[in-house]
């Protein structure tokens, strides 16, 4: 069974035998919660009927096993947030202890976090690639921050594209998110692109696909001071696109985050390929 958070309490997981947390909650409460679903299992009653249909499941029965699972990506923030919640559950389990046994113990050594951590050292991921090339363009060029902060909120440009003889178009947009500061449920939302984030898209004028990969993106658009501007899409042509584009995000991101009627993210660039 996958599930999202919505199983971390108020439900018995008795048939289960192991528990996967796929990501790290903040908060080791929560990360309890989840594992006192399974936990549930050990009720005596529960594995005396359990066993009574399946008597080769015994030796599974015995104890509650759980695993932390940490994807490469963004490694170095999870292993922080992996510290923080393995130093604040000992904590409590120091103070409390947890039924049966406790979840954490000082002698825990974590020799697969530290395996995993070291089987990606020295590793760099094509987003971090991204974020060092950034830095080092922004080092080489140090008047190039301040001339981006003066440029007006929308950017629009053309190049060659990789492919000969295909046509696609760049958009970056910044997408709204409801703000934090809203507290109070009952007090009307606000949304805003500064609470959200931008999304970089690729739309391809002969497959009409769209591309949203960033790591895939940037080597369309990545260009020099030398690179000569190219830009031959009629007008009539772009519009089109866009709306197709804002069509798709309504669709896709406007629509997961449940953004009321009106919010709309905010076209900042755009750039032909030719």
């Amino acid at each position: 069974m996958i599930s999202t958070d919505v199983l971390s309490e108020g439900l018995n997981l008795q048939d289960a035998t192991r528990l996967i947390n796929y990501d790290l909650h903040w908060n080791p409460v929560r990360l309890m919660q989840r594992i006192g679903r399974v936990d549930r299992r050990m009720n005596p009653e529960t594995e005396e009927r359990i066993l009574e249909d399946h008597l080769d499941q015994k030796k599974l029965r015995g104890a509650v096993g759980y695993w932390n699972f940490l994807p490469p990506d963004e490694l170095d923030e999870l292993l922080k947030l992996y510290g923080k919640v393995s130093k604040k559950t000992l904590r409590i389990s120091k103070t409390f202890g947890i039924e049966g046994k406790k979840l954490l113990k000082e002698d825990d050594d974590f020799d697969d976090l530290k395996n995993f951590n070291e089987s990606y050292e020295g590793s760099v991921s094509p987003l971090e690639k991204m974020h060092l090339e950034m830095e080092k363009l922004l080092k080489d060029h140090p008047e190039l921050e301040q001339r981006l902060t003066e440029m007006p909120n929308r950017v629009f440009s053309g190049k060659e594209n990789l492919t000969p003889g295909t046509q696609a178009v760049f958009f970056c947009y910044a997408r709204p998110a409801k703000n934090d500061d809203d507290a109070d449920d009952t007090e009307e939302e606000s949304w805003s692109t500064e609470a959200g984030d931008v999304q970089w898209y690729l739309y391809d004028l002969a497959t009409e696909k769209i591309l949203e990969e960033a790591t895939e993106i940037v080597e369309f658009i990545r260009s020099t001071p030398e690179t000569p501007r190219n830009c031959v899409i009629e007008q009539p042509t772009l519009s089109d696109i866009r709306a197709k584009l804002d069509k798709h995000i309504k669709n896709t991101y406007l629509k997961k985050v449940q953004a009321p009627i009106g919010v709309k993210p905010v076209l900042k660039a755009w750039m032909e390929l030719n």
